[in-house]
């Protein structure tokens, strides 16, 4: 409010303005990377640019409320996805043969103790798979599923720890197993003043590197035996979905695979998996037995006519 009476903005403007920010701004400081001040200070200076004259507020407010109108008349689409989404781009599944698990035992290099045994090892791990990461790309899948969002409100809910999603267009992702590509305190996971996202040009963490607050820096993703800071939130969007999907996940690894049951009764649940899958207490999952981008050509055809 201090920055629009600055600019001399008058009450009915100020409250008109700010009414378009606080919408907006949420999504504009995830989407960019902004805290919450920044973004405020941003929108505030957009939102007076466009507003002058008062004419230009107006139209800009019709705008923004004809938007809102169709965004609530979006219907929404929750997207759970497994190790299978991001298969067909190179990246190893934990659960085939061939999968991760197989060359570096889980209790080596995803669990709490492997941690406070050996943290050079568990860090050479991943940054072995930040390089694997680098060199993929958003397959089919990926892109049909951000694409979904020209005609319902999507929120894609990943238990993978790839950025394949976000590369793809995806706007809204919850990671439940930590991202790849971030680092953070060892003493504090989830202090957000000690997460750091790495770049391609500086992708390992070193031996004895540090964070912010002192302790050794350690990969952002939740070992198996802690805790997922984000169930709760993904539960709360599975309660609001129109229609939930289930893509490359044997629904075996909770508690992202008790999201299902959150679902309401009548929804549509489709499934997408080339083997089999029971989704228990679900006795109306709608099964497409392909891989990610040949089951999501499948079931764009059902959901974009």
């Amino acid at each position: 409010v201090a920055f629009l009476s600055d600019y001399g903005i008058i009450i009915e403007e100020k409250s008109l303005i700010l009414c378009i920010v606080n919408s907006i701004g949420a999504k504009w400081q995830r989407l960019n990377g902004l805290t919450a001040a920044a973004a405020g200070h941003v929108l505030c200076r957009a939102a007076v640019t466009l507003a002058r004259p008062v004419g230009w507020l107006r139209r800009l407010l019709r705008l923004w409320h004809d938007l809102s109108k169709t965004l609530s008349m979006m219907k929404k689409i929750v997207v759970l996805t497994g190790a299978g989404m991001s298969a067909e781009s190179g990246l190893s599944t934990f659960r085939d043969a061939d999968g991760l698990w197989e060359n570096y035992p889980v209790s080596r290099v995803a669990t709490h103790e492997a941690w406070e045994s050996d943290p050079v090892y568990v860090n050479n791990f991943y940054n072995m798979l930040r390089k694997k990461l680098l060199a993929a790309k958003p397959n089919e899948g990926h892109r049909l599923v951000a694409a979904l969002e020209s005609k319902y409100k999507v929120t894609v809910v990943t238990q993978n720890v790839d950025n394949l999603h976000e590369a793809a267009g995806s706007s809204d992702v919850i990671h439940l197993h930590g991202e790849l590509m971030k680092v953070c305190s060892s003493r504090d996971v989830d202090n957000p003043h000690f997460i750091r996202t790495l770049t391609p040009d500086c992708l390992d963490v070193k031996p004895g590197e540090k964070a912010g607050d002192g302790s050794l820096l350690r990969p952002y993703i939740v070992f198996f035996g802690e805790a997922v800071p984000n169930i709760e939130k993904a539960a709360q969007e599975a309660m609001s979905a129109d229609i939930f999907v289930i893509i490359g996940t044997s629904l075996n690894v909770y508690p992202a695979a008790g999201l299902v049951q959150y679902v309401k009764p009548g929804v549509p649940v489709y499934l997408i998996d080339p083997k089999p899958v029971m989704a228990a207490g679900r006795h109306d999952v709608r099964q497409i037995t392909a891989g990610a981008s040949e089951g999501m050509r499948q079931l764009s055809e059902i959901l974009m006519k």
